[in-house]
């Protein structure tokens, strides 16, 4: 089973490329997201999760803004990157006790 793909906007096979590893994003999926409307990181993001992963767009994000700026005819330099984000940890109810608290 082979994963090329036929792109409408190149007419050649294209691999069906791992963009996001953490969140398993391909560029196929990518290029759908662009297509559906996505012009910036934040919105392939929202659409495909590329970019929430472990390392937070720092693996995939410049390839990202790359595709974009492929796909829509962009300058590169003039798409802003993802809007970053402190990742969330669940903290335990217990952290917000005090000692005074305790007494």
């Amino acid at each position: 089973m082979s994963t090329e793909k036929k792109t409408p906007a190149s007419g050649e096979a294209q691999e069906d490329i791992l963009i996001c590893r953490c969140q398993e994003v391909t560029e196929s999926e990518i290029v759908a997201a662009i297509r559906d409307g996505a012009r910036t990181v934040d919105g392939v993001k929202r659409r495909t999760r590329a970019g929430m992963g472990l390392c937070q767009s720092k693996t995939c994000g410049r390839l990202i803004q790359r595709i974009i700026a492929r796909e829509t005819g962009q300058n590169p330099a003039d798409i802003l990157p993802q809007k970053s984000r402190m990742p969330v940890r669940p903290v335990k109810i217990g952290s917000f006790e005090s000692e005074a608290d305790d007494a």
